[in-house]
């Protein structure tokens, strides 16, 4: 299984991009999923995470801007943006837990990064 995450780009100050992170294949289930950002030069950061009941959490610098969600039926997670700063340039990354059949353990996957630019 592979995580395919797309969305980024150039995007000006104040925008709103969505991010999304799909599973390569039909699997089972997603358990838990997460965002990561790395700034250049920078170590990688959490940024967002959803569990399986659906409760978020949020890091402080994206809280009330960012949303994380899934759509367990297309096996898709998406990170909403909005209000873009400069400082929130970075390679988004999804890390996710799933299960690809029922009755295999959960196993964590890194999707690639996607590349988001933000620019004033």
């Amino acid at each position: 299984v592979q995580l395919q995450a797309c969305g980024g780009g150039l995007v000006q100050a104040g925008g709103s991009p969505r991010l999304s992170c799909a599973a390569s294949e039909n699997i089972f289930s997603i358990n838990t999923a997460a965002w990561y950002r790395q700034a250049p030069g920078k170590v990688r950061e959490w940024v967002a995470s959803i569990v399986s009941g659906g409760a978020t959490n949020y890091a402080d610098s994206v809280k009330d801007r960012f949303t994380i969600s899934r759509d367990n039926a297309k096996n898709t997670v998406y990170l909403q943006m909005n209000n873009l700063k400069t400082e929130d340039t970075a390679d988004y990354f999804c890390n996710v837990r799933l299960r690809i059949h029922a009755g295999s353990r959960p196993t964590q996957y890194w999707g690639r990064g996607t590349e988001v630019t933000v620019s004033s």
